[in-house]
């Protein structure tokens, strides 16, 4: 088919064939097609280098700002120290019977070869701290790759993939999970999703599904967080067979390679806790169902259906057949993966600001995070115009856009999406960057003006965050005064990073291992750099913990005693202006907490020195129980109301 003579805008964009080039020009452009690989390696190992160096001091430091990550290595610790594959309980969280954390160890494959490579040649410690520094930067590597062959799909000519390889340094949220000790797993995630469009759009249609299917499986081998992409994903491969005859060669590998990774990512990553027919992760519950759609997929790319309609209503039929299923046996997992009881949802997670839709962030937070997605949305639909003639590309188009189009609609209900939002709507992006690119320098010059304009105003999309945050923060007023009566109480500068730092909590160490009650949000920091344990942490299967510290931090002092007994606390550690304290101080004045913050301390908390020349920035309190009398139910009571607290100034 012959490409469609286009305007001189869009030469080199993939519009329209571009002149020959010839010379010197001509072989770097032969080049520059055929090596894009290696070059995208090329510059993935200069902005790791780049980050490794800049990171440094946070390597040293064991800076592991997220309690996901803290979580993380907290699990390769202990897998490399003897616990057992299959046990991904964290027995330091919630002694005796331990926290039960409901994600794989598939991640945590490359932090432990990391950590066992490098020992022998910098020794434990370095090997740590360069394999929490390197592990975040390796799923960038498939991430990059996959948003330039996806650009490449849909350009055919010019070079927009190279901007579309180097375009995550500029999705601020997506970015931010690649960062050296961002070890959780959302990277790999989000770059086995972009793996997985890359699979839906390529041309070899057996080789993209078979990508698509072993990168969705593994994804949900990780965690559910991406699920809703990836049944959209499926939902596309399986509309293209109805629509588009000859399009089972794509959908039977998808659906062979689907059920097969999962089949296997089950039997070699699933928890024993995992074996139950839980929702929040790969169980048998969606192992079953995962390997049902696939052989559903795989039986229908096999009959012979001759017209469109055929195959629609066999579709309708055999995924209502499946959803049936589904809700005959486990109907609670349709409704949501974490189960948690209303209370929890109330108390706790209602506050976690990345479980909030757009509708309700300020403009600082939703504009950066939706300018990306929205130039990627237009670009897209700019494309489809482009190629609407030529049907195989138009196909590919179509799927990018419906993917930015869902993934930018789930920003209404969790802006926990907005990484994959960001990153999905690279391509088109990058398409669109280097056909503008290409009419400034060719064509009439009304063209090229209005090639400039459409240029700089998809540059503000692109860079809006580090232009527009800082012109926010220089151009704001800063309040002054009193806060008024019952107004949320404001954090303190940096008490959450100084609270976590290294040297802040080595000293910990000096006292016996104890179980400290401490906030949710600082439990998994404490436990990964020192020797004690800690009740709680910010994890749904830790919900009866996570109440009982809200309950004790809201009742009364004898509440909070009663509630600190029953886990056999010996030590409490509050942050001040620690962030999960003003919700505390907002939602309860009168409460444990608030009035720990004003310096009303019972006389049955001990202060607690600990020798370091640095001013600590937490208070530790030793707790004192022997006049305690034994309480009925004091874990699962609801906190009773604030009694007048005897009052102690602390001595810090």
């Amino acid at each position: 088919m012959q490409p469609v003579q286009q305007r001189p805008i869009f030469a080199n964009s993939g519009f329209s064939r571009r002149p020959a080039l010839s010379g010197w020009l001509g072989a770097l452009d032969r080049m520059l097609h055929r090596e894009w690989k290696w070059l995208v390696f090329l510059a993935w190992a200069i902005i790791a280098s780049a980050y490794l160096y800049t990171y440094a001091g946070a390597m040293h430091y064991m800076s592991l700002g997220d309690t996901d990550d803290n979580m993380r290595y907290l699990q390769v610790r202990d897998w490399l120290n003897g616990q057992s594959w299959w046990d991904l309980t964290q027995h330091r969280m919630d002694p005796p019977r331990g926290a039960n954390i409901h994600w794989s160890r598939l991640v945590d494959l490359p932090i432990a070869a990391l950590m066992l490579g490098l020992q022998p040649l910098v020794g434990a410690t370095r090997a740590t701290e360069l394999a929490l520094g390197i592990a975040p930067l390796l799923p960038l590597l498939p991430l990059m790759l996959a948003l330039a062959f996806i650009t490449r799909r849909l350009s055919e000519h010019g070079h927009g993939w190279a901007i579309a390889a180097l375009l995550p340094l500029c999705a601020d949220m997506g970015l931010s999970m690649y960062m050296p000790m961002r070890i959780d797993h959302h990277g790999w995630q989000l770059a086995l999703t972009a793996i997985t469009l890359a699979g839906l759009v390529d041309r070899k249609w057996i080789r993209g599904g078979l990508v698509a299917g072993v990168a969705s499986a593994l994804s949900v081998a990780i965690g559910m967080e991406m699920m809703v992409y990836l049944a959209g994903a499926g939902g596309l491969i399986a509309l293209r067979w109805v629509f588009k005859g000859g399009a089972a060669r794509r959908m039977v590998p998808y659906a062979l390679a689907l059920s097969a990774t999962t089949a296997l990512s089950y039997v070699f990553f699933a928890s024993n806790a995992n074996r139950a027919p839980v929702c929040d992760a790969l169980s048998p519950v969606w192992t079953t169902l995962l390997i049902l759609a696939g052989a559903m997929l795989f039986v229908l790319g096999q009959i012979p259906f001759r017209r469109w309609q055929s195959r629609l209503a066999a579709g309708v039929l055999g995924g209502g057949a499946l959803l049936l299923f589904a809700y005959a046996l486990w109907p609670g997992c349709l409704s949501g993966a974490y189960q948690i009881s209303p209370e929890l949802q109330r108390s706790w997670l209602v506050y976690i600001r990345e479980a909030k839709p757009i509708t309700v962030q300020t403009r600082i937070v939703w504009l950066p995070l939706i300018a990306l997605p929205v130039a990627g949305l237009l670009s897209s639909l700019a494309g489809c115009w482009a190629v609407r003639r030529d049907r195989d590309r138009l196909w590919a188009w179509g799927t990018v856009a419906l993917m930015i189009l869902f993934s930018g609609a789930l920003l209404f209900w969790q802006i926990r999406v907005g990484p994959a939002a960001q990153l999905l709507a690279i391509p088109p992006v990058a398409w669109l960057a280097w056909a503008l690119l290409s009419g400034i320098v060719r064509g009439p010059m009304r063209r090229r003006v209005v090639a400039l304009i459409a240029a700089a105003a998809l540059a503000c999309a692109i860079f809006i965050y580090p232009l527009y945050s800082p012109l926010v923060a220089a151009f704001t007023p800063k309040k002054s005064g009193s806060p008024a009566p019952g107004a949320k109480a404001k954090p303190k500068p940096n008490a959450n990073a100084r609270c976590r730092t290294l040297p802040a909590l080595a000293p910990l160490d000096q006292l016996p291992p104890a179980v400290i009650f401490t906030m949710v949000d600082l439990g998994p920091r404490i436990i990964a750099l020192t020797h004690h344990s800690v009740i709680a942490g910010p994890y749904h299967r830790n919900g009866t913990a996570i109440l009982d510290i809200h309950h004790a931090m809201d009742g009364s002092p004898e509440r909070f005693r009663q509630i600190a007994a029953a886990h056999g606390a010996r030590y409490l550690l509050i942050c001040p202006g620690f962030p999960e304290g003003t919700i505390y101080q907002q939602r309860s004045p009168q409460g444990f907490y608030a009035w720990m913050i004003r310096g009303r301390v019972p006389a049955w908390l001990t202060p607690v020195s600990l020798k370091t020349p640095l001013q600590l920035p937490y208070r530790l309190y030793r707790i004192n129980y022997q006049d305690l009398r034994p309480a009925k139910n004091a874990r699962s009571n609801s906190p009773a109301s604030p009694s007048p607290m005897p009052e102690k100034t602390s001595g810090r």
